[in-house]
C-alpha cells in the first residue's frame, strides 16, 4: 500500500508529524502522533505539520542521488546497483526501489497538502503565519513534484483539492510543471529573506528552485532573471579553497551548520536516526573518511574518458580515490563526504545540497546565452567564478585558468557550462538530468562508456502498488514505454 492510500485509510484518524527540536536553530524532525480534527489551531501546531514534510525528503534524498548518478556518464553502480550500468531499463530489484522513492515524494506532497488545506481554517494563528507556512508547504510540495515529472514523466496531481481521489489518471508533463509554478510563485512571495531555522526555505531558495524548473522548461530569459535576481541580492558566494580538504570540510563537512554558499540544504545531524547516510553508501573503508566503513556500491573508473579527459590541477579531480576492490586498480571512489565521527552508519553529520550558489551561477550562465543566442561578459563572467574556485584561485579575480570565447561560440560556450555543472555536482544528483534535458544523453553515455541507452532507461517505471491501487491508471495502456 502506498502513503497516499495509507493516508485514505488514516484521514480523520491520527497522522504521525515531525516536531522542532532546538539544535541550534538546525531543522531535525521527531515524530509525534496529533489527532486531525483538532490540530493547525496554532502556529506552533502548523510549524509541526510542515516539518513532517521534511521526514520523507530527507529519507529519500540520498538514495535518489546515488541512483540518478550512478546513470551518468561518469558513474557506475555496484552489487544490486550494477544493473543500472547497462542502460537497458530497472530490473524488478530496482524497479521496486523506484517504487519506494516514489511512495516518499508523495508522503512528502500528503504532508505538504495537508497544510495547504488545514492551515487557514486554524483559529488561533495569524494570517502571516498562515501565509509562511502554506508557503513552505508548497516550496516542498514543487520540490517533489520536480523530482517526480523528470523521472517519471507525468504523475498523479495530487493537491489538497485530489487528495480524497484514488483514483486520478496521470497528468500531463505541462500540468505537472503549472502546478510546480504556480505553488513557486506563491512560495515567492510569502517566503522570508532569512529562513526561521536552518534548513527552511528562503525566497532564495524558491527564486532558485525556479530558475531551474524555467530552465527545464527552455523559458531561458525567466531562467536568468530569477538567477540574476538571487546574484544581485549579494547574499551568496562561494566558498574559497586550496585542497581538497577544504572542500570536504568547508563546503559538505559535516560540522558546517551553514556557508555563504548554501541556498537550500537538506539538514542532518550526528544523531542517532538524523544522520546522512549516503558516506555509507559511497565510502570504502580504507579512506578513513567514514568510521563505520562503507558500501562503495557507487563508483568510478580512471579509464573512463570522463576522468582522463579531466585536467589536473582541478582541485574536484582530487576528490576521488583509486582503490582496487575486486574491480581493477583504475577504480574511484568519492570522498567527497566525510565524517571520521559518526554516531552509526546512519549517523553522519554532512547536509545534502539542493541548491548551491555555485548552480545559480552555472544557471545564470547558460540561460544569458541561450536567450541572448550570443555570449555577453556577464556569462563568461558567471561561468569562470565556478572555474577558478575548482583551481583554488579567488572566484571573482581574473586566473590563468579562465574560458575564453569569441561571442558568437554559443555551442563552445554551452559545453563548458554542461561539463563544468558534470564537475562541480557530483553526487549532488544532477548529471543525468542535464543530459536528459540537453538531448545530449547518448552522445555523451556513448562517448565515455560506449553504450546505447534504451527508451526504457529514460523514464522510471509506474510503481506495482501504485496502478494496483489507482484505477485510473492502467498498467497496459499508461505505463512507461518498456514497461
Amino acid at each position: 500500500m502506498t502513503y497516499y492510500h495509507t493516508y485514505l485509510v488514516k484521514f480523520g484518524l491520527i497522522f504521525s508529524f515531525g516536531g522542532l527540536l532546538a539544535c541550534e536553530e538546525l531543522l531535525i524532525e521527531e515524530p509525534k502522533t496529533v489527532a486531525v480534527e483538532v490540530f493547525y489551531n496554532t502556529a506552533e501546531e502548523v510549524e509541526t505539520a510542515v516539518n513532517a514534510i521534511y521526514s520523507p525528503l530527507r529519507s529519500t534524498r540520498a538514495e535518489q542521488i546515488a541512483i540518478l548518478d550512478a546513470h551518468t556518464d561518469w558513474g557506475y553502480g555496484r552489487g544490486s546497483r550494477a544493473q543500472y550500468n547497462d542502460f537497458a531499463g530497472l530490473n524488478p530489484t530496482n524497479i521496486n526501489t523506484a517504487g519506494s522513492r516514489w511512495d516518499s515524494f508523495y508522503q512528502a506532497i500528503r504532508n505538504a497538502n495537508l497544510v495547504i488545506a488545514n492551515a487557514p481554517e486554524g483559529d488561533n494563528i495569524s494570517q502571516e503565519n498562515i501565509d509562511l507556512y502554506v508557503a513552505e508547504a508548497k516550496f516542498l510540495r514543487a520540490l517533489s513534484y520536480f523530482d517526480l515529472v523528470r523521472n517519471w514523466g507525468g504523475v498523479p496531481l495530487r493537491t489538497e483539492n485530489t487528495m480524497l481521489d484514488i483514483d486520478l489518471p496521470r497528468s500531463t508533463v505541462q500540468e505537472v510543471y503549472e502546478l510546480i509554478l504556480s505553488d513557486l510563485l506563491d512560495a515567492e512571495t510569502h517566503l522570508p529573506q532569512n529562513p526561521k531555522d536552518l534548513g527552511r526555505p528562503t525566497l532564495y531558495a524558491a527564486k532558485t528552485l525556479l530558475a531551474d524548473v524555467y530552465l527545464f522548461l527552455e523559458k531561458y530569459g525567466d531562467a536568468r532573471n530569477k538567477a540574476l535576481e538571487v546574484i544581485q541580492s549579494n547574499r551568496f558566494s562561494l566558498v574559497p579553497i586550496s585542497s581538497k580538504e577544504d572542500i570536504q570540510w568547508n563546503i559538505f563537512g559535516p560540522e558546517l551548520m551553514t556557508s555563504p554558499e548554501e541556498i537550500f540544504y537538506l539538514k542532518y545531524a550526528r544523531e542517532l536516526g538524523q544522520g546522512n547516510w549516503m558516506l555509507f553508501v559511497l565510502n570504502h573503508p580504507s579512506t578513513g573518511y567514514f568510521n563505520f566503513g562503507g558500501a562503495y556500491a557507487h563508483y568510478s573508473d580512471a579509464t573512463n574518458p570522463f576522468y582522463a579527459e579531466w585536467e589536473d590541477g582541478d582541485i574536484r579531480k582530487e576528490l576521488w580515490d583509486q582503490i582496487d576492490f575486486g574491480l581493477g586498480p583504475t577504480t574511484l571512489v568519492s570522498g567527497k563526504y566525510v565524517d571520521p565521527n559518526a554516531v552509526d552508519r546512519l549517523g553522519a553529520g554532512n547536509d545534502l545540497p539542493i541548491y548551491r550558489y555555485a548552480e545559480v551561477l552555472l544557471i545564470f550562465a547558460e540561460a544569458e546565452v541561450r536567450s541572448a543566442g550570443n555570449i555577453g561578459q556577464g556569462a563568461i563572467d558567471a561561468l569562470n567564478q565556478v572555474k577558478r574556485r575548482a583551481y583554488g584561485f579567488a572566484s571573482q579575480t581574473p586566473s590563468p585558468v579562465d574560458y575564453q570565447f569569441d561571442q558568437n561560440e554559443v555551442d563552445s560556450f554551452l559545453d563548458a557550462v554542461l561539463q563544468e555543472r558534470a564537475y562541480e555536482f557530483q553526487f549532488e544528483g544532477k548529471r543525468w538530468l542535464d543530459l536528459k534535458r540537453t538531448g545530449r544523453a547518448q552522445e555523451m553515455i556513448m562517448k565515455n562508456k560506449g553504450l546505447e541507452i534504451a527508451e526504457a532507461h529514460y523514464l522510471w517505471p509506474i510503481p506495482l502498488q501504485e496502478t494496483n491501487f489507482n484505477g485510473a491508471i492502467d498498467p497496459a495502456t499508461d505505463q512507461n514505454p518498456g514497461y
